[in-house]
């Protein structure tokens, strides 16, 4: 069932939003050759618990830490460990923060030193991509007009779509109805509604878009070997259109 969310529920996830930006930007100014990926997990929970916030991910379902770390083709779910980040390398980091009960979730892929143009041009259309879907977002359009635009640009851009992963509704939990898949049929799908909170979140390769997951039953990573991104952001639908509860973290800012 999708749930449409109350004034104080929207307060909530804004201000879950606000530590989430924060806690990336803190991030990102520490990403270089050589640091541990473990490490950004250390540093991702000491500074959300500082916030009175909680890492939502820690313990969902099993998952050991408090943040995704995905490198290179890694799509998703990458697990923290003692790999060190190496110039050239792209890394996505994908986060969930809940506060006083209910859950902001966003994620971006930085490069690390000097990057290749292909994984530029990698980084540059996903971003593009998610801000097309978020384009569709008002109410009376509906969940398909938004997987539409991320398929048509990225198809435009030659970038591969994995299909085995989506967007979702959030709010007390971490996943919630709808689905938001990065590809579909315009005017198909969910009605969005005023006041229902989304996370659209198109996950692109640089090559084919098969994925395969490793042993751990978390890692997902590319058939082909090749780079993959991922942005995400959570959006707030209104009645004339839409509010990006993760804004703040544009490559253009």
């Amino acid at each position: 069932m999708i749930s449409i969310k109350s004034e104080r529920e929207i307060l909530l996830i804004k201000e879950a939003g606000k530590i989430l930006v924060d806690t990336l930007k803190y991030l990102e100014s520490n990403l270089k050759p050589g640091l541990k990926t473990k490490d950004i997990d250390k540093m991702c929970y000491e500074y959300v618990t500082s916030r009175n916030a909680v890492p939502t991910e820690l313990g969902f379902e099993g998952y050991p830490a408090s943040i995704c770390v995905s490198v290179n083709d890694t799509v998703v779910h990458g697990i923290p460990n003692d790999y060190k980040l190496k110039n050239g390398d792209i890394v996505s980091l994908d986060l969930v923060v809940g506060y006083k009960g209910y859950q902001a979730d966003a994620c971006r892929t930085y490069a690390i030193g000097d990057i290749s143009d292909r994984k530029k041009y990698l980084l540059k259309h996903t971003e593009k991509a998610l801000f097309e879907g978020i384009k569709q977002v008002k109410a009376g359009n509906r969940v398909g007009d938004i997987s539409h635009a991320v398929e048509v640009y990225a198809k435009k851009h030659n970038l591969g779509i994995v299909r085995e992963l989506c967007g979702h509704g959030i709010g007390s939990d971490m996943h919630e109805d709808p689905d938001i898949p990065n590809f579909g049929e315009a005017n198909t799908g969910a009605v969005l509604k005023e006041g229902m909170v989304i996370c659209i979140e198109p996950m692109l390769t640089s090559g084919k878009r098969f994925v395969y997951m490793e042993d751990d039953d978390w890692t997902i990573k590319t058939d082909d070997g090749s780079d993959a991104a991922h942005f995400e952001n959570t959006v707030l639908v209104t009645k004339d259109g839409y509010e990006i509860l993760t804004e703040g973290l544009n490559f253009d800012e």
